[in-house]
């Protein structure tokens, strides 16, 4: 009963949590404008700034806010980060200048978000074999909450900008609040460890995770994949805006439509693939789509195109959940909450690089200058995760099934 409740509270957080996140992500390009980048290249690039001080920050403070839940237990820290974002959102919602939402966005990332202690949580109440499944629901929920976040955010943007971010800040600091009366602690004062000054260190805690045996190949794999995989986030607006001219609207209604997929894959087809095929076999279809799905958008311009693309996208991302869990299964309980930590940071790592690459790339492909290729920042993208194929092969062994 307790496992179950828990597992349905930490489903309905990160559900609430894209919403507010999926939000934002149609109005970027209004956003943009509204504080001073007029043409689409700078947007996109301005946006890439603001989403680079924003993983920044997490990489920072990733290890130490998974170190202080190992020490100080997940359910304070989860409740933090749910009240920092919704500060994040209020700040967002008043700024009307470039640098204020800088410090927006980089304020947020000190906050270490939720999902670090969300899936430190999740791992403490799952055993190994349950887990990329579980870490599976989280990405279902995450679907669930862009496809209403987008669709509320075209929607409230027809009435103000600022619209979206105030809805954003309600749902965080309601969830906050919800948290504070209803979810239980996970993590056992006997399994929990001191936290040390070595833990404010964020490279010594990602050194470190790379020499605990059978860690440093799924970490690494991490890094490739979340760097290539970022072109979606960062580029979405931006590219449908300049390859069909979409309205806000439309682009929320593509997000919203993409969540739905989202959903679909890490709720409900991803147990059955772990089931029928095992967690290696699922892992190489991910690939495989992530590959397809990122060439097919370098070259498309047709929206029915796009269509069956954002189903393969849907399914490449079949690859975090999984890589988490065989990362995951290498580790004992007390030492989940540094190593989701060192994930996060990992993830902002590329999260920092890949927004100021995808972007600059973008820009210059759509410059009146230069060769016109809009899709060339998904053809990067599609390089890099050909590359770490070899890489992905030798985790055969990390798999629990």
């Amino acid at each position: 009963m307790f496992k179950n409740r828990a597992i349905v509270f930490i489903l309905i957080t990160l559900m609430i949590d894209a919403i507010g996140i999926g939000i934002v992500f149609p109005i970027m390009p209004d956003l943009m404008e509204r504080v001073g980048a007029a043409d689409t290249g700078k947007g996109a690039l301005w946006g890439g700034l603001l989403m680079a001080a924003y993983a920044g920050a997490l990489f920072l403070c990733g290890p130490i806010v998974g170190s202080i839940s190992d020490a100080a237990g997940r359910r304070p820290v989860l409740i933090a980060a749910l009240a920092m974002l919704a500060l994040d959102y209020v700040i967002m919602a008043l700024a009307d200048s470039f640098w204020l939402l800088l410090l927006g966005r980089t304020l947020a990332g000190l906050a270490g978000a939720t999902y670090i202690t969300a899936t430190a949580y999740i791992a403490d109440i799952s055993s190994p074999r349950e887990r990329a499944a579980n870490f599976g629901l989280i990405g279902a929920a995450f679907g669930i909450g862009f496809v209403l976040g987008p669709a509320i955010g075209g929607v409230a943007a027809e009435i103000s900008i600022a619209a979206p971010f105030w809805i954003a800040a309600v749902l965080s600091a309601g969830n906050a609040l919800f948290g504070v009366f209803v979810l239980p602690e996970s993590l056992a004062p006997e399994k929990r460890r001191p936290f040390g000054k070595r833990d404010l260190n964020p490279f010594k805690s990602i050194f470190d995770a790379f020499r605990l045996p059978g860690l440093a190949v799924p970490l690494l794999c991490i890094l490739i994949f979340e760097f290539a995989n970022m072109v979606y986030p960062t580029l979405w607006a931006f590219w449908t805006r300049e390859v069909f001219d979409w309205p806000t609207l439309y682009i929320g209604l593509s997000l919203a439509a993409y969540g739905v997929l989202l959903a679909l894959v890490q709720g409900g087809l991803m147990p059955i693939l772990i089931r029928w095929i095992g967690d290696f076999r699922t892992l190489m279809l991910g690939m495989i789509s992530a590959l397809t799905g990122m060439i097919g958008f370098g070259f498309t311009g047709s929206v029915a195109a796009l269509a069956v693309f954002l189903m393969l996208a849907a399914l490449s991302d079949l690859v975090p959940a999984l890589l988490t869990a065989m990362a995951s299964n290498q580790v004992d309980e007390d030492r989940q909450g540094v190593v989701q930590g060192v994930i996060a940071s990992l993830s902002s790592v590329a999260a920092i690089l890949a927004p100021l690459v995808m972007t600059g790339l973008f820009k210059a492909s759509v410059d009146d200058h230069g060769f016109y290729l809009p899709g060339a920042p998904f053809l990067f993208a599609a390089v890099l995760v050909l590359a770490m194929m070899p890489l992905v092969v030798r985790l055969r062994g990390h798999a629990s099934v």
